[in-house]
């Protein structure tokens, strides 16, 4: 199986590149459009600012590439708010996959960003095979989408926001499963398979 990692000047993809080696998978790190289109599988990782993040999608074509996909493509943490169709920082206009505006955290809900081990409760979507109904991920984030229809799990911090979403052949995760120990590389595993 060929898994694609997104190359694209955001953090986090050696951890993702790690945890994909410890099921067996060697991942290819790559901003190559034909390697993109040509994978089994797309993780589209992230840590940063969406505003720079799209900024360079949008520079060196990544965006068309991404949104034209057709092979299961999972989006991780700022992968999963770039997927959406705006977020407030910046602002910015986002690729448009999943409906919904990503929104920074009030202060009133406590320290922002949200850092730490919180509870994922999810709809027995497959992305969550054999994962208990309500299981711990590891966040890192200071923004977030609502719920909506595409909604497959959230989280509480302050109120309930998506903590996963799927829309066709695009999931996506707003914690990180490449941190979150056995239950994070059970998904991982369970997206390889889609």
């Amino acid at each position: 199986m060929k898994v694609a990692v997104v190359k694209y000047n955001a953090g986090n993809v050696r951890s993702v590149l790690l945890a994909l080696e410890r099921l067996g998978v060697d991942g290819l790190l790559t901003a190559d459009s034909l390697e993109l289109q040509q994978a089994d599988k797309v993780i589209f990782p992230g840590v940063g600012a969406a505003h720079a993040a799209m900024e360079h999608l949008q520079q060196t074509g990544l965006d068309k590439v991404l949104s034209s996909l057709k092979q299961p493509v999972l989006g991780i943490c700022l992968g999963m708010q770039l997927l959406a169709d705006a977020s407030e920082e910046g602002p910015t206009s986002c690729l448009g996959i999943m409906p919904g505006e990503v929104k920074r955290f009030p202060d009133s809900v406590g320290k922002v960003p949200q850092i730490g081990w919180n509870l994922v409760r999810h709809n027995n979507h497959p992305l969550f095979d054999g994962l208990p109904s309500e299981v711990w991920m590891y966040h890192v984030h200071g923004y977030y989408l609502a719920q909506g229809p595409n909604t497959i799990a959230t989280t509480h911090y302050g109120f309930d926001y998506s903590s996963a979403m799927a829309q066709q052949n695009f999931y996506a995760v707003q914690f990180h499963p490449e941190r979150s120990g056995p239950q994070g590389s059970r998904l991982l595993q369970n997206f390889l398979h889609l």
